[in-house]
């Protein structure tokens, strides 16, 4: 869930990715492990386009040739904003549900603060689900090393 693919080009010894998925997300490194790795941020940055522009965010595909193994937090959030867009929930719905401030709401949805997980977990318990958390062995698939969230309804 939430893993989303880029496809690494290499120009005169540098690398840039492009993501089929998110066409706005774009990262670059001077290696491909450096390139991996600033993917996060560039498929991070570019999800934050799509609540700015209240839209549901981008299905993963099977698209790209490099997965690119997102944070728990940024799952969450992910699922979350996606669950409130399908429920036509709005950032002061979720924080008149909580108890919380529209501030805190928020700042649950934005991609770019370090929320808490019980934070998260607590506003996914308005649409009825849990996370579950899997560690996986990741030489055993022959993937970079990745921690899987599950959802359990």
């Amino acid at each position: 869930m939430y893993v989303y693919k880029i496809v690494a080009h290499e120009e005169d010894g540098h690398y840039w990715s492009s993501c089929p998925d998110i066409p706005e997300a774009r990262s670059v490194g001077d290696t491909l492990e450096e390139l991996l790795e600033n993917a996060v941020e560039g498929i991070t940055l570019a999800l934050s386009i799509y609540v700015e522009r209240r839209q549901l965010l981008p299905e993963p595909t099977e698209r790209g040739d490099h997965p690119v193994r997102l944070p728990v937090i940024t799952i969450t959030k992910a699922l979350l904003w996606d669950m409130m867009l399908r429920r036509k929930m709005t950032r002061g719905d979720l924080a008149e549900r909580l108890g919380i401030s529209p501030t805190a709401a928020g700042r649950l949805v934005d991609f770019e603060h370090t929320s808490k997980l019980k934070s998260l977990e607590n506003a996914l318990t308005l649409f009825s689900l849990r996370l579950e958390v899997t560690a996986v062995d990741s030489y055993a698939i022959g993937t970079p090393p990745i921690t899987y969230m599950g959802v359990q309804p």
